[in-house]
């Protein structure tokens, strides 16, 4: 069965000021569009078109570059939109907001050294929040791959992610990253976000 878009689970609006209406109209309608689009063109006839996401990302790195590449993209994003909501931000509570101080001291130091790492990705991809053998660790990976993809160089499972693609920020942002990653706490769906950390910890 073909892949299809996921419908955002909140208006193209929701987000603003941080993240702006048009930026989600092409984000989601436009570049995961295409990612959807031409994944399901890379698959078609292939042993692989019947597989999950999941099983496609987690082999990724065997399947050719319009795989890896699209496949990633569409569970990035999936994946990006739900870590997002409107009148969210804040901080977390409870099991995550322990883990993250045992991780890293604070949720201060937390948040420097996520940003440290969306900021020191050159060019495109993204930065992550993963449990790696029960406990937190930041990463970072280029393009559109992951933490759960056979090749990334730190392997986990992801709860919290942003997407540093120019795609992503440009037309509010500009060339200015980091203020739209100081933009970003002000959206993060925390409580999704817990809810990943408790089922990744079981």
């Amino acid at each position: 069965m073909a892949f299809t878009l996921p419908a955002l689970p909140y208006a193209l609006n929701a987000l603003e000021p941080h993240i702006d209406e048009l930026t989600m109209q092409i984000h989601h309608g436009k570049h995961h569009q295409a990612y959807v689009d031409n994944l399901n063109k890379a698959l078609a006839g292939t042993p692989n078109e019947g597989k999950t996401l999941e099983e496609i990302v987690a082999i990724a790195g065997t399947l050719g570059a319009p795989v890896r590449n699209n496949g990633g993209g569409h569970w990035n994003h999936s994946f990006f939109w739900e870590t997002m909501a409107p009148n969210a931000g804040g901080i977390p509570s409870g099991t995550l907001a322990d883990a993250i101080t045992t991780a890293f001291g604070s949720f201060d130091t937390f948040k420097e050294k996520f940003a440290a790492a969306g900021l020191g990705r050159f060019g495109s991809g993204w930065a992550w929040l993963i449990v790696k053998d029960g406990k937190l660790e930041i990463a970072s990976t280029p393009n559109q791959d992951n933490p759960l993809m056979d090749i990334a160089e730190v392997k986990g499972h992801p709860i919290l992610g942003v997407d540093v693609w120019e795609h992503a920020y440009y037309l509010k942002y500009q060339n200015k990253r980091p203020d739209y990653l100081a933009a970003f706490w002000h959206v993060i769906n925390w409580k999704k976000v817990t809810e990943r950390f408790d089922a990744a910890s079981k």
